[in-house]
C-alpha cells in the first residue's frame, strides 16, 4: 500500500494539494478565536447570555468526539471522501450558524458544525503523511503548524472587523469561500489509488466511543458551572462516560476492524506521544484561558493587552514547527521533543513566578516559550507517529494524538477551573467577606467600567484573592510541564526521521 502511494507522489501537484488542505484546517482553527470576537455582539442580538458557553462547548464536544471515527473511516474508505464529506458538513454547519434566529438554533448548529472539524484536522495532517516522504514530512508539518499562529493572530481582528463593519453572521459565512475552494483543489489534484478490499465498519465501538466521550466532556465543560458537583445529574453523565468506557474497551478487543486498533498504542513512540500529549493539551487551555484574566483582572491593562500576550504563544508555536521539521533531520524525535519539554518548563517557571508587578512582558516571555515547547513536541510526534505505522493505520495514528490532546484541553479546563474557584472562594472566607463578594463578583475586574463601580477594599481584596487563585493554576502548568518533560524522556532512542 505505501508503494502505490509513493507513486502517486508525482502523479499530483502537491503544492495545490498541500495548500487546500492549509485552506480547510485554517478554517476549523480560526474558528475558536473568530467566534469568541463576536460572541459579545452574538449574544446581545440573540439573548440567551446564560449559553455562552454552550457555544464554544457543542463545538468542543462533537469536534472531539468525531476525530477518531473520521480518522478510522478515512483508514477503510481513502482519505479524499472522508475529507470532502467534513468539509461539506462543516460548510452546511457554518450556513445554517449564519441562519441562526436564536441561541439554542445557534448551538446546534455548532454541534452539527464541530462534527465537520472532526474531520479536517486529522485527515489533512495524514494527507501529508501520505503524499510526503520521510524526510519532507518534519518540513510540511511546520507548515501545517503555522496555520494554527496565523489563525491565533488573525481570527480575533478579522471577527472585529466583520463585527464593525458588517455584521457578525460573516463570521461563520465567511467559511463559504474558502471551504468550496479547498473542495475543489482537493477534487481536482488529489488522487488516491485504493485496494478494494471487503471492509467492515466497527458501528458498536464508534457508539460506545461517543456515549463515552460526549458524556465526559459535557462533565468537564459544564461540571461546576450548568451542572453542580454532586447533582444527581453529574452522577449521571459519570455513570454514562464509565459506562460507555467499559463497553468500548470489550467492543474494541473483539472487533474484526476496531475503529481504535489497540495495537498502534504498543508502539512506544506512540504510548508516550499519545499521553504526552494529554498532559501540554491541559497546559495550553491552562495558558489561554487564564492569562487574559490576569492581566486584565490583575494587572488592570485592556483586552488588547491581554491578547498581546498571548499572540507571543501563537508566534513562537509556527516558527518553533518549523525549526522542529530540520532539527528532526539532524538529531532525532527524541532530542527534539526533550527540547520542547524544556521550554515548556521554562515557560512554566515564568507563569510560576509571575506577579502584578512583573507586567505584561513577563506574561508574554512566558507564553511565548509554552508556544515553542509546544511546536517543537507536537511536530516531533505527529512525524514519528506517521513514521511507525503504516498507510492502513495512519489514519486513527495521527487521530489518537489530536483526540488525546482534545481530551486533555477539556481535563484541563475542569481541573484548573476547578483550582481556580476553590482558592478565589478559599481566600474571601479567610477574609471574612464572603456576605459582601463572592467568585463571581470577580466578573467585575475584567470591564474597567464595573471595576470602578466596586469600592477600593472589595476591588483589593478581589484582585488579592484572583492573584492567589491564579498563581495556584500556574502552580499546577509548571507540575504539567515537568510531567511532561518527565514522559518525553520515555521516548525509544536513537529514532530518526
Amino acid at each position: 500500500m505505501e508503494a502505490i502511494h509513493n507513486e502517486q507522489h508525482h502523479q499530483m501537484k502537491r503544492p495545490l494539494v498541500l495548500a487546500s488542505i492549509m485552506l480547510a484546517m485554517f478554517l476549523a482553527a480560526i474558528e475558536a478565536t473568530i467566534v469568541s470576537t463576536a460572541m459579545p455582539s452574538i449574544a446581545a442580538d440573540l439573548g440567551g447570555f446564560s449559553l455562552y458557553s454552550w457555544v464554544f462547548s457543542a463545538y468542543l464536544l462533537t469536534n472531539a468526539g468525531t476525530v477518531l471515527i473520521f480518522g478510522k473511516l478515512s483508514d477503510l474508505f481513502g482519505r479524499k471522501p472522508i475529507f470532502l464529506i467534513g468539509i461539506s458538513v462543516f460548510l452546511l454547519g457554518s450556513i445554517s450558524c449564519a441562519m441562526a434566529g436564536s441561541m439554542e438554533t445557534l448551538i446546534a448548529a455548532r454541534f452539527f458544525q464541530g462534527i465537520g472539524a472532526g474531520a479536517l484536522m486529522p485527515i489533512a495532517t495524514t494527507i501529508v503523511g501520505d503524499i510526503y516522504t520521510k524526510e519532507e514530512r518534519a518540513k510540511i508539518q511546520g507548515y501545517l503548524s503555522s496555520v494554527w499562529g496565523i489563525s491565533a493572530i488573525s481570527g480575533p481582528a478579522l471577527g472585529g472587523l466583520f463585527v464593525d463593519v458588517l455584521s457578525w453572521h460573516y463570521v461563520f459565512l465567511m467559511n463559504i469561500p474558502l471551504g468550496l475552494l479547498a473542495m475543489l483543489g482537493i477534487i481536482l489534484f488529489f488522487h488516491e489509488n485504493l485496494e478494494k478490499e471487503k471492509q467492515s465498519i466497527d458501528f458498536m465501538g464508534s457508539t460506545w466511543l461517543i456515549l463515552f466521550v460526549s458524556s465526559l466532556l459535557m462533565l468537564l465543560v459544564e461540571g461546576g458551572v450548568g451542572i453542580p458537583w454532586g447533582s444527581p445529574l453529574m452522577y449521571l453523565l459519570l455513570g454514562f462516560s464509565l459506562f460507555g468506557f467499559i463497553l468500548f474497551i470489550l467492543q474494541e478487543r473483539r472487533a474484526k476492524d476496531p475503529m481504535m486498533p489497540f495495537s498502534i498504542w504498543k508502539y512506544r513512540s506512540i504510548g508516550v506521544a499519545n499521553v504526552t500529549s494529554l498532559t501540554t493539551g491541559m497546559i495550553l487551555i491552562g495558558v489561554s484561558s487564564y492569562l487574559p484574566a490576569f492581566v486584565q483582572g490583575v494587572m488592570e491593562r485592556s483586552a488588547t493587552v491581554a491578547g498581546f500576550t498571548l499572540t507571543t504563544m501563537s508566534i513562537g508555536w509556527p516558527i518553533a514547527a518549523t525549526v522542529a521539521g530540520r532539527l528532526l533531520l539532524k538529531i532525532g524525535f527524541r532530542t527534539t521533543s526533550i527540547l520542547g519539554g524544556i521550554s515548556l518548563i521554562i515557560g512554566g517557571i515564568f507563569f510560576f513566578m509571575l506577579s502584578p508587578e512583573k507586567g505584561p512582558i513577563w506574561a508574554g516571555a512566558g507564553s511565548f516559550f509554552i508556544g515553542v515547547g509546544m511546536g517543537l513536541s507536537s511536530t516531533s510526534f505527529i512525524v514519528s507517529i506517521q513514521t511507525t505505522v503504516s498507510w492502513k493505520l495512519r489514519g486513527i495514528a495521527t487521530a489518537s494524538n489530536m483526540f488525546m490532546r482534545s481530551i486533555g484541553s477539556a481535563l484541563g479546563a475542569a481541573l484548573l477551573g476547578g483550582i481556580l474557584n476553590n482558592r478565589i472562594n478559599g481566600f474571601i472566607e479567610e477574609e471574612g467577606m464572603s456576605d459582601n463578594i463572592s467568585v463571581d463578583t470577580t466578573n467585575q475586574l475584567m470591564d474597567p467600567n464595573q471595576r470602578m463601580l466596586l469600592n477600593e477594599e472589595a476591588r483589593g481584596l478581589l484582585q488579592e484573592a484572583l492573584t492567589v487563585g491564579l498563581h495556584h493554576v500556574y502552580i499546577g502548568l509548571f507540575v504539567l510541564a515537568v510531567i511532561s518533560f518527565v514522559l518525553i524522556t520515555w521516548l525509544p532512542k536513537g529514532e530518526k526521521v
